[in-house]
């Protein structure tokens, strides 16, 4: 974990956006009134990667009839310094420029890259605004490029140390999955249950198709589960003689053999041609 000082997290991100009584010295911070918009740059730790842009517009509206009121959190560019990057407020820049400012107010902090990425996370996080794929991203870099370890980043976020790993979890779905927790057709609850899971695409498309909660795709998910664990308990033999079967038939087929070889045979049917066959074959003499 960076060993770095922390500049303000502590008290709080409206402590360092200007929102409560200025940050004391020790933070190296430096307010400004105003700024040119073209001299503001993107953080490249923003998690942040999708914008919703109803309520971007809407943001836009308001800025353009009262202007922004809260500061937005810069720190120098460190490969330009006539310039400036966005710790937070990404957002209030960019509707900013569509409602045709020119110039906005900002508040210079004093961050290091790892204190700039902290702010960003925790920033988005609070108020609602990643989606859980753009969280779960944010805490990887924590821990990829600056060695967190879930305990850290549990006690920076202030989550669980169980979220931080569920979350991160949610990385190893199936990229199509990830397109649609990034989309929000699929919320984490939905997706968490997944994980794993060889069939989770198909399971995926299931669910945002019938519009399952989460506690249905859980029963859903151990059904299958359970479904495919009876399927591996079976004989071979009778797996074979079921799959010869169906190929003979045409139609599903599913043998249910108890251990005193007792059983039932199922043969499905979707229309009333496939009715008839089964009907013919059966009273064929």
């Amino acid at each position: 974990m960076s060993t770095g000082k922390k500049k303000g997290l502590g008290r709080g991100l409206s402590a360092l956006f200007g929102d409560q009584t200025p940050i004391k010295n020790e933070t190296k911070n430096k307010a400004i009134d105003m700024v040119a918009i073209s001299e503001l740059t993107r953080n490249p730790y923003q998690p942040r990667q999708i914008f919703n842009e109803v309520k971007l517009e809407e943001l836009s509206q308001s800025i353009k009839k009262n202007g922004i009121i809260q500061p937005i959190a810069v720190r120098q560019n460190k490969s330009n310094s006539e310039k400036y990057e966005i710790v937070a407020g990404e957002r209030r820049w960019l509707a900013a420029q569509r409602a045709g400012l020119h110039e906005i107010p900002v508040n210079i902090l004093d961050l290091s890259d790892v204190e700039s990425l902290e702010v960003a996370i925790v920033e988005n996080v609070q108020r609602d605004d990643l989606s859980p794929i753009e969280e779960a991203r944010g805490y990887k870099r924590l821990s990829d490029e600056f060695k967190y370890d879930h305990d850290s980043i549990s006690k920076l976020m202030s989550k669980s140390r169980s979220h931080i790993s569920n979350t991160l979890r949610l990385l190893t779905l199936p990229s199509d999955v990830i397109v649609m927790l990034e989309e929000g057709t699929l919320t984490s609850g939905q997706a968490r249950p997944l994980i794993g899971l060889v069939n989770a695409s198909a399971i995926a498309e299931e669910i945002v198709t019938k519009n399952y909660s989460a506690r249905k795709v859980e029963y859903l998910v151990k059904s299958k589960k359970n479904s495919n664990s009876n399927k591996r308990n079976q004989d071979a033999n009778l797996i074979k003689t079921q799959e010869r079967i169906e190929k003979i038939l045409g139609l599903k087929i599913n043998i249910l053999n108890k251990k005193n070889n007792s059983g039932r045979i199922l043969i499905e049917y979707k229309n009333l041609e496939q009715f008839e066959l089964i009907s013919d074959l059966l009273t064929k003499r």
